[in-house]
Order: structure tokens, then sequence, then C-alpha cells
């Protein structure tokens, strides 16, 4: 229970007039809240392409970050958060991995790779962070569901790399593993940041990432010459929706909505947008962009999900297994 439900609960016993329209507001707020990091979290692949068709990938990427930082930070300031040297320290770290790698990469591919193609290659984080975290504490734990998902969900990115991408026109698989790199990446700052354990509130935490990366991306992009034969008039009205979109909903409503069901929701229900976003966004680059969805990605797509969904599962397992045996410890004392 939250500290901000108190008072919900007394007004409710002195006015039960009140009480349907407070549960209808949460129930519209749970709803859109999902809605949304499972919606526009997934049409973001598409956006991102339809962006840079006419802007450069990592000008595109860093002015995206630039905007939304910008505006978490002002919001973390009327909150009056503010930061630390560890936690500024840390979020050019986090930057490097998460936005100059992890998104850069993915800007830059999605000139050529199909935005569902893109998404199912990312959905392979979990089986990454999995391994990252064993490798980083040295013990490697596996579990049925955990096996099982390794072994799917590389069998299925090992297909998308194989037939999907070598077979869907030039630098596709160039820009596929360029994905694969990014995912690696954003794997490792997930692991990174757990093993710092940097405290703070999220919020001002995403902003300094955010600003952070932001400013490395520019800098990376301006040093490969991204500003030469770009100008303001040349890009179109397409490429300028889809970054709005992308600062706005992408970045700054659907980040709310994700940290608001964390703060009401268990971190397993609100994670079930990893297995919706890919779908919503092969099936949005079909409607959209006219992005082939062919057998292969299909079963492709359902070994990459399942094998999230198994690895989630296993690792919840592995997460359960210490807290019975201490209480069986316990229970034996």
């Amino acid at each position: 229970m939250t500290a901000n439900q108190g008072p919900i609960a007394i007004e409710a016993a002195s006015s039960p007039s009140t009480a349907p329209s407070v549960a209808q507001t949460h129930r519209l707020a749970v709803v859109f809240s999902f809605l949304s990091i499972y919606f526009i979290w997934g049409s973001t692949y598409l956006a991102i392409r339809f962006a840079v068709e006419t802007i450069p990938p990592l000008y595109t990427a860093g002015f995206r970050h630039l905007i939304a930082g910008l505006i978490l930070l002002v919001w973390c300031l009327a909150k009056r958060l503010r930061p630390t040297w560890a936690q500024v320290r840390a979020s050019f770290i986090i930057g490097v991995f998460f936005f100059l790698i992890g998104h850069g990469t993915l800007h830059w591919a999605e000139q050529k790779v199909p935005s569902g193609l893109a998404s199912l290659i990312i959905a392979s984080e979990p089986l990454w962070v999995f391994l990252l975290t064993a490798i980083a504490a040295r013990r490697l734990r596996l579990n049925v569901p955990l096996l099982a998902g390794i072994l799917l969900g590389f069998g299925g990115v090992g297909l998308l790399m194989g037939r999907s991408a070598l077979h869907s026109g030039p630098g596709v698989f160039v820009g596929s593993l360029a994905v694969l790199l990014g995912a690696f990446s954003w794997s490792v700052g997930i692991v990174y940041s757990r093993q710092s354990h940097l405290s703070g509130h999220p919020l001002l935490l995403s902003a300094l990432s955010l600003l952070a990366g932001s400013v490395q991306l520019l800098l990376v992009g301006t040093a490969f010459g991204e500003y030469r034969g770009f100008s303001l008039a040349s890009v179109s009205v397409r490429s300028w929706f889809a970054i709005a979109y992308l600062i706005v909903f992408g970045s700054v409503v659907a980040f709310t909505a994700y940290n608001w069901l964390l703060e009401h929701y268990s971190p397993t229900l609100v994670a079930t947008h990893t297995y919706v976003n890919p779908i919503v966004a092969v099936l949005f680059g079909w409607l959209f962009a006219a992005e082939a969805v062919t057998f292969n990605v299909l079963l492709s797509a359902a070994l990459v999900i399942s094998a999230v969904m198994l690895v989630d599962r296993g690792m919840t397992r592995l997460q359960q297994r210490p807290e019975s045996q201490r209480n069986e410890d316990t229970r034996q004392k």
C-alpha cells in the first residue's frame, strides 16, 4: 500500500459517493499506463525508422534524448531533487552503454533494418542480462526454464540473423549486427547499474543519463560528419512528427507511466511489456510501413518471446529458492 492511499480511504469512509469516482480514476490510470508501455514503446521502433529517413541517426537520438532529458530535469528541479557527483559520474557511464551504443546503433541500423526485425533482436536483452549477471557474479545457476529460454532465444536470434537479415537486401545484415551490439550494450548498462548500487530517485537518474547520453551522441555524430549536407529544410514532415512523437510519447509519457506502474504494481507484471513490444512493433511495421512479415519472422518472434517468458520465469524461481531456503533454516533453528 502506498502512502497516498490513506486519504482516499478516509475520504471514502466519510463520503461514499466519492468512492466510485476515485476507483474509476484509478482504473483509467492503470489502463492508460499499461497501454502506454505496451503500445507506445512498441511503436517507437517504427517512429525511429521514420525519423532517420531525413535526419542523421545519431543526431536523431541525440536531440531526442536531449529534449526529453531537459523536460525530466526541469520536472526533477520542480520536485526539489538535486543530483550528487556520484550520480553525475555514473550517468556518463550509463549514458555510454544505454544511449551512445545502445540507442546509437539502433538508430543507425534502422536506416536499413526493418523496425519489426530490429525489435525482435532487441527483445533478446533479457538473455544477455542473465548471462552477464552470471559472469559478473562468477556463478552460473540454471534451471529448466532458464536453459530452455536461453536455447530458444539464441535460436530465434540466429534464425533472424541467418535468414531474415541475410536475405532482406544490402546493409540489413550489418545493421542487424549493430542492433545486436546495441542490445548487448544495453544489457551491460543494466548489469552495471545493478552492481553500482547507485541510490537516488529514478526520475532524476533517468534525466541525468538521458542528458549524458545525448551529449555523447551529438558529439560522436558531429565527429562522424553527420552535419555535412544536413539542413533543417531537408527534414520531411513525417520525420518531424516522428521525432516529436519519440520525445513526447516515447520518452516522457511512457516513462512516466512506467514509473507510476512500478510504484503500484510488481515489477514482474510491469515487465510484461517486454513480451508485447515486439508484437506491436512487427504489427505496426507491417501496417504502416509495408514491412514483410514472413513465416520466418513469425517463427523467430514466437521463439524470442517464448524465450523471454521462460527466462523471466526461471529467474523468478532462482530468486524464490534462496528465500525458501532461508525460511527452512529459520524453522530448523
